[in-house]
């Protein structure tokens, strides 16, 4: 499998989340949200209307940084899970992205987010 590297881990802040560009040829970001040594990457797409979640660039967190939020209409979702738990996507998820750390760079599959 062909990966290709979001960027340092140290450049998502520890409770907090980071927003990249599509990879070339592709429509849809993805974002990462990090909890200590704990890295999730999820696509930038609400499954309500396809919007990007982040309220401005790189900010995907509600204030008390528990939950996913998306910009367009507050829908709530896990962060470990990517699952809406409020919202017009309730019981809809966000899609996954998998994840692997080496040497401290966040990797992804070349092809996430196409």
């Amino acid at each position: 499998m062909s990966l290709r590297a979001l960027g340092p881990v140290e450049a998502v802040p520890d409770g907090g989340s980071a927003g990249y560009e599509a990879a070339a040829g592709g429509f849809t970001g993805l974002f990462a949200i990090r909890r200590g040594a704990d890295i999730r990457v999820y696509v930038n797409a609400c499954p309500h209307i396809g919007a990007s979640l982040d309220w401005v660039p790189g900010r995907f967190l509600s204030a008390d940084g528990q939950h996913i939020v998306c910009a367009i209409h507050g829908a709530e979702f896990s962060i470990d899970t990517g699952a809406c738990t409020s919202g017009p996507c309730f019981g809809d998820r966000l899609e996954s992205v998998m994840v692997q750390i080496r040497d401290g760079i966040i990797f992804v599959p070349a092809d996430a987010g196409l």
